[in-house]
């Protein structure tokens, strides 16, 4: 969700849509993206770098 969308002004009236609120609120608190672990090298040798750059060039070369 956009945190712009917190700063939007909006009445909440009548029982019901106090408790419409409240589970919605609720509902997205569960609602959580689990994390995902990524594996990844760090390359530090600017030999391993460079070669790493060409391959990706040449992976991209077609999407300009």
């Amino acid at each position: 969700m956009a945190t712009s969308s917190i700063t939007k002004n909006f009445v909440i009236s009548g029982k019901r849509q106090v408790e419409m609120f409240a589970d919605a609120i609720e509902a997205s608190a569960n609602d959580q993206t689990p994390p995902i672990k990524v594996s990844a090298t760090f390359l530090t040798d600017p030999k391993d770098i460079a070669k790493f750059m060409e391959k990706r060039k040449k992976a991209n070369a077609g999407n300009k």
